[in-house]
């Protein structure tokens, strides 16, 4: 099996980038416009980011998929924490251990960013997905529910 490598994402990846998170939003059902896509991403490019980091995931032939962390804080956990906003392997990678060294390369990441702990969302039909973050070593917070209020922009 080949070992993944990473790399920050910047401005000069995003033509990469656009179609590998236009893959996931259609496999998550995820409606963007490709200029709202854009806009969104750009914030994020770049290993100086305020807001988080995007690293592609390569194999020595070619990119396989992205990983999106999206910083934040928390009184309850006490500092800084961050969200796997998105985690995508094209299907032909799938099921050869990239999204299990994804993970344990964004875990080394995170607490080189001093962050102290990390999230995601998995969909409650995503089986393979929820065991894999299990495996790795996340938990279900079943005491919340995860709720979401869209702020209308001006």
């Amino acid at each position: 099996m080949d070992s993944p490598r990473f790399q920050v994402a910047d401005d000069s990846h995003i033509a990469v980038l656009l179609p590998l998170v236009r893959a996931c939003h259609d496999f998550e059902q995820i409606v963007l416009s490709p200029q709202q896509r854009r806009d969104a991403l750009l914030p994020l490019l770049g290993p100086d980011s305020q807001f988080g980091r995007i690293w592609l995931i390569f194999t020595s032939q070619k990119v396989v998929g992205y990983v999106a962390l999206c910083f934040g804080y928390s009184i309850e956990l006490g500092g800084r924490d961050a969200f796997i906003d998105e985690l995508f392997i094209i299907e032909e990678a799938r099921g050869q251990g990239f999204g299990r060294q994804t993970l344990e390369f964004v875990i080394h990441q995170s607490a080189s960013l001093k962050i102290a702990a990390l999230h995601l969302e998995v969909a409650r039909t995503n089986d393979r997905a929820k065991r894999l973050y299990l495996q790795a070593g996340f938990a279900a917070r079943d005491r919340y529910h995860l709720m979401t209020f869209k702020v209308a922009s001006n």
